[in-house]
């Protein structure tokens, strides 16, 4: 099994050292879900939020959040980030929206954490935008879909 990378010799918290990995592409896929009743998916969905297009909104900030993941993760380094994409995948028979991110960058460390940060602030900003007409909307299904680059190779999440 290996072992916590963030921890010095006297057991607190430290910054890894990526200075002497290479430099490799990068690429992580995260996804988040929004539990909706029929009432607050449809508005979503047609448009009709007062507080304006709830996607477009979600989306913008989740790329925003993915820019400033090394200010708010405390372990977490500071990335030249070259790409970040936001999709979704509506249902409405569940009332679901799933919240697909992709983060890239060229550099020493992965951007796992970009990509489950964009998720998670999507998904924040639906529940944000959307809580005015429903209060038990839940947020769940926060993961790592894939990764590729650096040491560890890539991981490809099994279907569930």
């Amino acid at each position: 099994m290996a072992e916590f990378t963030h921890f010095n010799d006297e057991g607190r918290a430290k910054m890894v050292d990526v200075s002497e990995k290479p430099v490799t592409d990068r690429v992580a896929k995260a996804a988040a879900t929004v539990y909706l009743n029929r009432e607050t998916f449809d508005m979503v969905v047609e448009g009709r939020a007062k507080k304006g297009d709830v996607l477009a909104v979600a989306q913008v900030a989740g790329i925003m959040a993915a820019k400033r993941t090394g200010d708010i993760i405390p372990m977490c380094h500071p990335l030249a980030l070259h790409g970040v994409d936001i999709s979704f995948e509506l249902d409405g028979e569940k009332g679901t929206i799933k919240i697909i991110s992709t983060a890239r960058c060229r550099g020493e460390t992965g951007v796992e954490m970009e990509a489950l940060t964009a998720a998670s602030v999507a998904a924040l900003t639906v529940y944000d935008m959307c809580k005015a007409v429903q209060r038990d909307i839940l947020i769940g299904d926060i993961m790592l879909l894939y990764k590729s680059g650096g040491k560890s190779g890539e991981f490809k999440r099994e279907e569930r």
